[in-house]
């Protein structure tokens, strides 16, 4: 049987008429969007797997990174050992004070065992008085010259002699001070040697001068003649 409306379309899904273009227009807009879709979604996956890779390859060791268990042992010792030359055992800066004070010393007590000490007097003065004690009573010139002064004499050499000692033996300690301990990376000072020298020479002139003293070999006691 023919259908007697000639007006209606054979296929009623194809748009036509004046609404055509924009159900057109809406398809390729839903189509292009999709598209999009799917290539942000492909950009992200490719993103993903190169963060991936990336982690893997810098959680893994190098060729460059490789790690030696003996080389990070000898690093610890390494710096376990290292000692700042700046400073002595107990964290302190070395100074060389020690080594100054004991030049000094020596030189002083080389000066005093030329010159005298206020010791050696007093140890004179005893001797005097207990000679004039012993001569008191009566004795031979040759005995009180003996008591009187020979032993005042003696006591003031032996005195001085002592200084000297103690000079030479302390000019001795500031030289030889840098070689113990803690080493220091600055050289000891020159002026530290120099009194320090002097000291010891101080020392060792007192010391035969005293034993020339005590012992008469310099000058000897006046005799009664």
């Amino acid at each position: 049987m023919r259908d007697m409306n000639p007006g209606t379309p054979k296929n009623p899904t194809t748009p036509t008429g004046p609404a055509a273009p924009a159900v057109l227009d809406a398809e390729e807009t839903a189509a292009e969007d999709a598209a999009y879709s799917l290539d942000k979604g492909a950009a992200e996956a490719e993103g993903e797997h190169a963060v991936a890779d990336d982690a893997e390859a810098g959680s893994a060791p190098g060729p460059a990174q490789d790690l030696d268990p003996d080389a990070a042992l000898k690093g610890s010792d390494d710096d376990s050992d290292f000692t700042d030359p700046d400073f002595d055992a107990s964290g302190k800066e070395s100074s060389g004070l020690a080594s100054a004070a004991a030049a000094v010393a020596a030189a002083g007590l080389g000066v005093v065992a030329l010159s005298g000490s206020w010791t050696g007097k007093i140890a004179a003065e005893r001797e005097t008085l207990i000679g004039q004690i012993k001569t008191s009573s009566g004795g031979t010139a040759a005995q009180q010259i003996s008591e009187i002064y020979g032993d005042a004499w003696h006591s003031t050499a032996l005195v001085n002699g002592l200084f000297a000692l103690l000079a030479l033996l302390v000019g001795v300690f500031a030289l030889v001070r840098p070689a113990f301990g803690a080493p220091s990376p600055h050289p000891q000072p020159g002026w530290v040697r120099a009194v320090a020298t002097a000291g010891i020479a101080l020392g060792v002139l007192g010391l035969v001068i005293s034993i020339g003293m005590y012992f008469d070999l310099i000058v000897a006691l006046p005799t009664a003649q």
